[in-house]
C-alpha cells in the first residue's frame, strides 16, 4: 500500500486565509446586529421612532432566525456553502444601503428583517465551510475563532457606532456597513476556494432532497442537545450585555463609560472563543470545556448581582465578575460550533445542523432578555439575575452530560 503524500505546507498555508476570510466575512455580516442600538437615540430623533418599535427593530433579526434558521441552513446545504455566504453578504448590503435612504420607520423595519434573513445566509454555512477548507488537526483552533465573531462584531459596533453616528449620522452609518458586506461578498468570491467534494460532500448536499436533509437534521439526538445547549448560553449571556447600560445609567454612570464597559464587557467573550479553539485543539475534552463555562457564568453572575445595589461585593468586583462572566463563558460557543459540525448527522447536514442550532440560539437571545427584566420588575431590582442565569447554567450542565454520552458514540470528523 502507498503511504499518502504529505500536505503541501503551501497549500494549508492558503486554507487557513480562506478559513479567516470567512470568519471575517462573518465579522462583516454580524456588525449589521450590532448597528442598532448606537443608532436608537438618533432614530428617534430623526424618524419619530417609538421604544416598542425600538424594541421590534433589534429583535427582527433574532426572529428571523428564530423563526426560520434550520429553514435557511437547509438552503445553504442546497445553495452551496461559498455561493451562500456570498448571497448573504450581497443581501445584506443591498438592504442596508436601502435601509440608509428609508424615509419611515415601516421601510426600516421590512429591511431590517431583510438583513436577518441575509445574515442566515452568511452566518449559518460558515462553519461547514471552514471545516472543508482547513485540515482536521487545524479545525477546532478555526471553529474556535469562528466562535468569537459575534462578540466581536458587538464590540467594533458599540465601539464604532457611536463615533460614526455623532460625526456623520445614522444613515452613513448604514452605508459604510453596507460597504463593508460588499467588499466581504467580493473578496469571498475571488479568494475562498469551492473545496472539493470529498472534503466536505458538497456535491451531495445540493443532489439531496432538501426533506431529507430536514428530517435527517432533527431526527438525530445530537443536533437538539448541541442547540438547547446553546438557548441555554445565549439567553443569559445577551440578558445580562444587553442591559448592562439600562443598570449603569441608572447607577449615575456617563453615557460614554456606559458605552466602553458595556463594548469591553461583549468584546471579552472573544478571549474565551479564541481560548477553548486552542484547548481543543490541544484535545481538551468538550463536555469539560462545557461545564467549565457553564459553572463559571452561574458563579459569576452570583458575585455581580447578588445582594443590594449599595451592599454585597464593591461596584469594581461587580464588574470584574460580568467581565469573567463573559469571557468564561465564551468558551461554550466555541466548543458547541465544533460538537455542531462533529454531531451533524451527516456531510451533506452540515449548515442544516448548525441552522438549528441558530434557531435555538436565536430563541434564548428572543426569550432570555424579557424574562430576566420580568424577574428584575418584580423584585424592584436586578438582584435576583443570578438566578435566572443560574438556572440556565443547571439546564446547561444537564445537557452537557447527555452530550458527553451523545460524544462518546459519535464518528470522528
Amino acid at each position: 500500500m502507498t503511504a499518502a503524500a504529505p500536505r503541501d505546507p503551501r497549500d494549508e498555508d492558503a486554507a487557513l486565509r480562506a478559513a479567516l476570510i470567512v470568519i471575517a466575512a462573518g465579522v462583516a455580516g454580524a456588525l449589521h446586529v450590532g448597528k442598532l442600538p448606537p443608532a436608537i437615540a438618533a432614530l428617534q430623533q430623526a424618524l419619530g421612532l417609538t421604544l416598542v418599535q425600538a424594541g421590534f427593530l433589534l429583535s427582527l433579526v433574532q426572529f428571523a432566525g428564530m423563526a426560520l434558521g434550520v429553514a435557511f441552513g437547509v438552503l445553504a446545504d442546497g445553495l452551496g456553502l461559498k455561493r451562500s455566504m456570498v448571497l448573504g453578504l450581497a443581501v445584506l448590503a443591498l438592504a442596508s444601503a436601502a435601509g440608509g435612504a428609508a424615509d419611515g420607520v415601516a421601510a426600516l423595519m421590512t429591511l431590517r428583517a431583510i438583513e436577518g434573513f441575509g445574515f442566515l445566509l452568511v452566518a449559518l454555512p460558515a462553519p461547514g465551510l471552514i471545516r472543508q477548507l482547513v485540515p482536521p488537526q487545524r479545525v477546532s483552533l478555526m471553529l474556535g475563532l469562528w466562535g468569537a465573531y459575534m462578540p466581536l462584531a458587538t464590540a467594533l459596533a458599540l465601539l464604532a457606532g457611536p463615533l460614526a453616528i455623532a460625526a456623520f449620522g445614522w444613515r452613513p452609518w448604514w452605508g459604510l456597513l453596507a460597504a463593508v458586506s460588499a467588499l466581504a461578498a467580493v473578496v469571498v468570491a475571488r479568494a475562498v476556494p469551492v473545496p472539493p467534494a470529498g472534503a466536505g460532500g458538497t456535491a451531495r448536499a445540493g443532489t439531496t432532497a432538501w426533506t431529507a436533509r430536514l428530517a435527517h437534521t432533527l431526527g438525530a439526538r445530537g443536533p437538539w442537545l448541541v442547540a438547547l445547549a446553546f438557548a441555554m448560553y445565549s439567553g443569559q449571556w445577551l440578558a445580562v450585555i444587553g442591559f448592562l447600560p439600562t443598570i449603569y445609567t441608572a447607577a449615575g454612570v456617563a453615557a460614554g463609560a456606559t458605552g466602553l464597559l458595556t463594548a469591553l464587557a461583549a468584546g471579552v467573550n472573544t478571549l474565551g472563543n479564541v481560548a477553548a479553539g486552542r484547548l481543543l485543539h490541544r484535545g481538551a475534552p468538550q463536555p469539560l470545556l462545557l461545564a467549565a463555562g457553564y459553572v463559571a457564568m452561574a458563579l459569576a453572575a452570583a458575585l455581580a448581582f447578588a445582594g443590594p445595589a449599595d451592599g454585597g461585593a464593591p461596584p469594581w468586583l461587580r464588574y470584574v465578575a460580568v467581565l469573567a462572566f463573559s469571557m468564561l463563558g465564551g468558551m461554550i460557543p466555541a466548543t458547541l460550533f465544533s460538537l455542531a459540525v462533529r454531531l451533524a448527522p451527516g456531510e451533506h447536514t452540515l449548515s442544516t445542523t448548525v441552522g438549528w442550532v441558530q434557531q435555538w440560539s436565536s430563541f434564548g437571545q428572543f426569550a432570555g432578555p424579557p424574562l430576566v427584566a420580568w424577574v428584575a420588575s418584580r423584585a424592584d431590582g436586578w438582584h435576583w439575575t443570578w438566578a435566572v442565569t443560574g438556572a440556565c447554567s443547571l439546564a446547561g450542565l444537564a445537557l452537557v452530560a447527555a452530550l458527553r454520552r451523545e460524544i462518546a458514540t459519535a464518528p470522528t470528523r
